[in-house]
């Protein structure tokens, strides 16, 4: 599949997640739950669901689960780290506004975890139908 196909898929998942994640996180936060300890929830409910989709619609993945699970924690934990650190950068040593910066953030860290996800998580083992083995990588 091509790149571009991959990547505006790869972006129907995530706005399409992280809405459904929002309003949890409002419907959550409504009856009571803590704002961190919703978030925290929602966050390993949402990069784990997003694996599963990610997995067998955006990259059309069907090597191994397990390989591919831990990779896909590793890449949003990098994502997560380089994001902290952007912020440190841009917004406390040259002053930037936060919103500004976390803003383009979003989109700088996107197309990071799209390379990663296409690269190096969901690399290799690829088919025309989700968990199916081509006739290529059968052989």
């Amino acid at each position: 599949m091509p790149t571009q196909s991959q990547f505006a898929r790869f972006a129907i998942v995530g706005l399409t997640s992280n809405g459904i994640l929002y309003l949890a996180y409002l419907l959550l936060t409504y009856f009571g739950l803590g704002p961190k300890t919703a978030v925290s929830i929602l966050f390993v409910v949402g990069v784990t669901q997003t694996f599963f989709v990610n997995r067998a619609w955006t990259f059309r993945h069907s090597g191994n689960t397990s390989r591919t699970y831990v990779r896909y924690w590793v890449a949003y934990g990098m994502g997560y780290i380089l994001n902290l650190a952007l912020l440190e950068v841009f917004v406390n040593l040259l002053g930037y506004a936060h919103q500004l910066v976390q803003g383009l953030l979003v989109l700088v860290i996107a197309a990071f975890l799209f390379v990663l996800q296409k690269y190096w998580v969901f690399q290799g083992v690829a088919s025309d139908a989700p968990g199916k083995l081509s006739r290529a990588d059968q052989q």
